[in-house]
């Protein structure tokens, strides 16, 4: 909003051309330091600023409401004249020859695509790592993970390298980066964000659970911006999206929230609790009401996830890849195929068609609480290093559940992991349930470069989850306003990173 509201102003200096210069040069140092990028496309970039700056010299009208903001996207939208090869070197060399309806509508608002990020070798991991394209890290420390799949569009944006991004999620892609990288997301609920056509899919015809595109900021304006534009906008008149544009939500002035700091899978470390607590906190300070409850069965949540997406024994998913080498990160499509087919098949359609309405309907049971929204981690680890999703892919359970349930949801910043405060203490010990002990020894009881490691980790950015009811995205952004007003003054959005955090 800024960026177009000062070249719509003229201020000195504000033109398109010259805002892309910025965010151009940006978007090298953040690649130079994190490896975020796939196709560049500043040349094109440049010619679309310009002829967006001798429009406006003539008319003194903006094209759109993103008129001038440079805009990325994750490498599966199509780009015409581009690859979108998603990092397997079977779609490498292999130009778009037109742009994804999202978009398409990007340009239509006055948006700038100006580059491309990386993904995992297949949208099924939350490590970005592939044999085209290489491994993208943190960009709080390198021996870390930036998150996944939309991981190096978070690396991007949390290095200032775009204005705005846009991503996918199917079991927390657009969330787990986000909050890896201290930025902001909102995984929306199916059906509600931009239109689905021209994206490279690994899983076409796949209908157990939908992937979500959505919006990737550094503010909750961002996020709230891209909704605006894009609810209920389909780019065919074919394609299936329901005509719901965003309506605007009036919330009470005094909400409601569940909140878990941890869920039943494994203990979450120290500072993914703080960081639930302080938000809790922080809405109790204003008046808002906020009860600690015990998230259901997360045993059963990952149980509908891999039978929902399993059903063909990832033989669809995996089939993209071709020779190229598998990465470690594919936990789940290398050991579910190990399960009979007939069980994955019907027990997939059994949890989609039955179990998904009688099992979740009775565990998120709002109205019986009555809460406005839930507060949540979005996975037990700030991040984790490089090479360990192999043993910790069931981690995104704690944000795949509400992919299962469709819920929408919202990812703020809220603190950042540190060495003192965030120490295994006695205290942390002893409270609560430890989850699985397998996943609770390799994270925390291992003797020798444990994967939890507070001083290691200090300075990670450590963000929650919003999560409201179906259909309700609209009171989710309020709600992230909300939770991000009452947080106050923290060391995120533009201008908070810098090559010094390496």
């Amino acid at each position: 909003g800024q960026i177009v509201d000062r070249i719509q102003n003229s201020d000195p200096g504000w033109t398109a051309e010259r805002v892309l210069g910025a965010y151009a040069r940006q978007a090298t140092l953040a690649h130079e330091q994190t490896n975020c990028l796939t196709e560049v496309m500043i040349s094109d970039a440049l010619k679309e600023a310009r002829e967006l700056d001798r429009n406006f010299a003539i008319t003194k009208q903006i094209k759109g409401p993103l008129h001038g903001v440079p805009i990325s996207f994750k490498d599966m939208y199509q780009v015409k004249g581009y690859d979108n090869s998603i990092g397997m070197t079977r779609y490498c060399n292999q130009h778009s020859v037109e742009d994804a309806g999202l978009v398409s509508q990007v340009r239509d608002a006055g948006g700038v695509l100006f580059v491309k990020t990386n993904v995992p070798q297949t949208p099924l991991a939350f490590e970005c790592a592939n044999p085209v394209f290489g491994r993208t890290t943190n960009p709080y420390n390198p021996d870390y993970t930036c998150g996944g799949s939309s991981g190096w569009e978070a690396a991007l944006l949390a290095c200032d390298g775009s204005a705005l991004g846009f991503g996918s999620d199917i079991g927390g892609s657009l969330r787990i980066p986000a909050a890896f990288c201290g930025i902001y997301s909102f995984k929306p609920g199916y059906a509600r964000f931009g239109s689905s056509t021209g994206i490279r899919r690994t899983t076409p015809g796949f209908e157990g659970i939908h992937v979500c595109r959505g919006p990737m900021g550094r503010s909750v304006d961002d996020i709230e911006l891209a909704c605006r534009l894009f609810f209920g906008k389909p780019s065919q008149l074919n394609e299936w999206l329901p005509p719901v544009p965003y309506r605007d939500a009036t919330l009470a002035k005094k909400l409601k929230f569940g909140y878990y700091k941890s869920d039943a899978l494994v203990r979450a470390s120290p500072p993914v609790q703080r960081a639930v607590q302080e938000t809790v906190d922080a809405l109790r300070r204003q008046g808002h009401e906020c009860t600690e409850f015990m998230l259901p069965d997360m045993v059963e949540a990952g149980r509908l996830f891999i039978a929902m997406t399993s059903a063909d024994k990832y033989e669809t998913l995996l089939s993209h890849v071709g020779p190229d080498p598998k990465d470690a990160s594919l936990f789940l499509p290398n050991i579910t195929p190990r399960l009979p087919a007939f069980i994955r098949t019907f027990v997939a359609f059994c949890l989609r068609v039955f179990v998904k309405d009688s099992i979740f309907s009775h565990l998120f049971v709002w109205e019986a609480h009555g809460f406005d929204g839930l507060i949540c981690p979005v996975n037990a680890l700030p991040t984790i290093r490089h090479g360990t999703t192999k043993d910790l892919a069931v981690l995104a359970f704690t944000t795949g559940i509400y992919n299962v349930v469709d819920h929408p949801v919202g990812i703020v910043p809220v603190t950042r992991v540190d060495e003192v405060k965030d120490v295994l203490s006695d205290i942390w010990r002893s409270s609560g349930i430890k989850g699985s002990l397998l996943l609770y020894g390799k994270i925390y009881e291992r003797q020798k470069n444990p994967l939890y490691d507070a001083t290691k980790l200090h300075g990670i950015p450590v963000g929650v989850q919003i999560v409201g009811k179906s259909w309700e995205d609209e009171k989710v952004i309020e709600m992230m306003k909300i939770v991000d007003a009452a947080l106050g003054e923290r060391v995120f959005g533009p201008g908070s990173w810098s090559p010094k955090h390496l």
